[in-house]
């Protein structure tokens, strides 16, 4: 379905935003825009935990986000999460509430995926242009590197440094000497190092900040004339002097320059000496800024999802060429699974279930690349730790747990809810590799599949399962493992009608 407004949220490190925007010919315009300065970085405490208190700012920033989405359809909006809660050990248990409060589904994406996310929206939000790009985006709890050309990202980097978790670690007090300063940047710049070489040998013609931290700089230097010739944007020598200035106000709040908004204060040193180390390290004299980032990629991803463009899609045809997956088995056991989904779920499978099926299907044996032994181990190991572009973290945990549960026992998806959609998924994906496990082309016999209140029901012809004993065996065995989880597994065999 394609929606004229479309909505994305964005539970950064340091702020929660909202962004509304229209689809007008594939162009998303601005609407309306929300920020609250939630701070959650700063409520992880020593044990990585967040705390009551940061979690009750974001539970009330939902809230207020939630009522201003009001009325819009789920498919016209995403909210993701970054950093702090891919870190914070509480996350799980923050989320329903959080969902609760938004109204709306929130996905934990990956760093490597908000890069990509991040030099989407910049990319959208700058003139077209020919030659490479390197985005740079500091946030709360991370710095993410991208290098592109026009809308496509290809090298992507997501560390383990922001403006919140670097102010708090450097500058606890608020106060701030040569000593501190210096250790900060060298500390970002020990960050930086290991991926310098990469992206300095890739090299790229304009490098462009984005997000809330270049856009303060960059406010800070034209305001106050710090940079040389009156240029705009972000230069190594408008950053020497603001540290300088900083070094000799003593604080933040004790520099009283015009550019600085008081949200944006209280972790602004971190962020200059995160961006300080980039200069240095990467050997950059000047650096413009992208008013898009995350919120707009988000949103033109979102888009590509409606014109059945989702990046996903391209994922997974590449781990299938990556793992030299079997195309002909593949389509064999997806054709089968999919009519399976259908016949339990009455012809209308939902599109959500309908998709992962097919890509758990298309993606089951890239564990035999490993190994053939407990190959569907390996398949679930890869999907839960390789980045996947276009995936979030919830994406990855649900097809590596269909993987994973597509052979062998079912003991092993015991925390999965009984009500959720993914044992009919896997039920589908089980029969199919069943039913194909001679993998060649014979025709198989005329089944049926049916949902029952314990389970399933599976009709097979009598004279079928007796010309394939090997087969008829293996449902046995089957029934037994879908017993094992409680569930019912009942194979009805009956005489092939007979024709003409």
């Amino acid at each position: 379905m394609i929606y004229e407004t479309v909505a994305a949220v964005d539970l950064g490190s340091n702020s929660f935003r909202l962004q509304v925007g229209r689809v007008v010919d594939n162009q998303i315009y601005t609407l309306d825009s929300m920020k609250e300065p939630v701070r959650l970085a700063s409520g992880l405490m020593a044990d990585k935990r967040l705390d009551a208190a940061s979690q009750a700012r974001a539970l009330d920033g939902l809230r207020r986000f939630g009522e201003r989405l009001g009325g819009l359809d789920s498919g016209a909006v995403r909210a993701v999460a970054t950093n702090t809660l891919r870190v914070a050990k509480n996350a799980a248990e923050f989320l329903p509430l959080a969902e609760e409060a938004l109204g709306f589904p929130i996905e934990i994406i990956a760093g490597r995926e908000e890069a990509r996310l991040i030099y989407i929206g910049a990319s959208h939000s700058l003139p077209m242009a020919a030659h490479k790009r390197l985005v740079v985006d500091i946030g709360g709890g991370s710095t993410e590197f991208i290098i592109g050309k026009r809308h496509e990202p290809q090298l992507m980097e997501s560390l383990y440094m922001g403006c919140v978790s670097y102010t708090l670690r450097f500058f606890p007090d608020r106060k701030i000497d040569k000593r501190r300063l210096r250790e900060a940047q060298v500390a970002a710049a020990k960050e930086i190092e290991p991926i310098a070489h990469d992206y300095q040998r890739m090299g790229w013609k304009e490098a462009v900040g984005s997000s809330g931290t270049a856009r303060a700089i960059a406010d800070v230097l034209e305001l106050n004339d710090l940079n040389p010739n009156g240029e705009s944007g972000i230069t190594r020598a408008g950053l020497d002097k603001l540290c300088a200035m900083l070094i000799k106000a003593g604080s933040a709040e004790a520099l009283d320059l015009p550019g600085i908004k008081g949200d944006r204060l209280p972790v602004f040193p971190g962020g200059v000496a995160i961006m300080s180390a980039i200069f240095e390290e990467l050997g950059i004299e000047r650096m413009s800024y992208a008013d898009g980032a995350l919120r707009l990629g988000v949103l033109y991803d979102l888009l590509g999802r409606f014109h059945h463009h989702d990046m996903r899609d391209s994922t997974v045809s590449q781990f299938r060429r990556r793992y030299q997956v079997e195309g002909d088995q593949v389509e064999r056991v997806e054709a089968t699974a999919l009519s399976a989904l259908a016949q339990l779920s009455g012809g209308a499978p939902s599109e959500t279930d309908v998709q992962f099926l097919s890509w758990a299907c298309r993606l089951h044996e890239i564990g035999i690349s490993v190994a053939h032994n407990a190959y569907h181990k390996h398949g679930a190991y890869i999907l839960t730790y390789a980045d996947m572009p276009g995936f979030s973290n919830k994406d990855k945990a649900r097809l590596a747990m269909l993987v994973l549960g597509h052979r062998g026992k079912l003991e092993k998806l015991g925390g999965v809810p009984a009500s959720d959609s993914a044992w009919n998924l896997i039920f589908c994906l089980r029969l199919a590799v069943l039913l194909h496990r001679t993998r060649d082309d014979r025709e198989l016999p005329t089944w049926r599949v049916t949902p029952t209140a314990k389970g399933y029901w599976v009709d097979l012809p009598t004279d079928w399962l007796a010309a394939n004993p090997w087969t008829a065996a293996a449902f046995g065995e089957e029934a037994a493992v879908w017993k094992q989880v409680g569930r019912e597994y009942l194979v009805k065999s009956k005489p092939a009608r007979k024709t003409g």
